[in-house]
């Protein structure tokens, strides 16, 4: 793990994002809120901020950050069909939470995929990305979408 004791506090943020893409029948169902488990977007929402809460626990050697302040955005697109996630996270400290936001978006789309996995098991999460980063040392970093080629589509393999 990183000492991080030495360094100076400062508000970090970091904002992430995904989506899942579904048969468009079980889209529709999500969307009437027809589904065996219950309503798919709430859920989830939650299960983001609570696995963002726990980020520490989850990932080895990531700190554990109590106080984190976390957002979690769950939306249908008709254009996928399907989910589209996009997850912040807030402190005041001396290590950054990009961890946090991609675990919290990360398990909202996973919680998704369960709800909705006994109508449509063939579900693609995609483009779990960090989508900017402020505070700390190295500054601000937002993603330049020209040049990641993550525009919703699958990349092949090696890109």
């Amino acid at each position: 793990m990183v000492d991080v004791s030495g360094k100076e506090g400062s508000v970090r943020k970091a904002v992430a994002e995904g989506a899942i893409r579904m048969d468009p029948e079980t889209f529709e169902a999500i969307r009437a809120g027809e589904t065996p488990k219950g309503e798919v977007l709430q859920v989830a929402r939650l299960a983001g901020i609570q696995a963002g809460k726990r980020t520490g626990e989850l990932i080895p050697l990531c700190h554990l950050l109590p106080g984190t302040s976390l957002k979690v955005e769950v939306e249908l697109d008709p254009e996928l069909p399907g989910v589209r996630v996009r997850a912040s996270a807030t402190l005041a400290g001396q290590t950054g939470v990009e961890m946090e936001a991609l675990t919290a978006s990360a398990v909202a789309l996973l919680t998704v995929y369960d709800m909705a996995k006994s109508m449509d098991r063939g579900m693609v999460l995609e483009g779990i990305r960090l989508v900017s980063k402020e505070g700390g040392r190295s500054g601000r970093w937002i993603r330049n979408e020209a040049d990641d080629g993550l525009d919703g589509d699958p990349q092949p393999p090696g890109r």
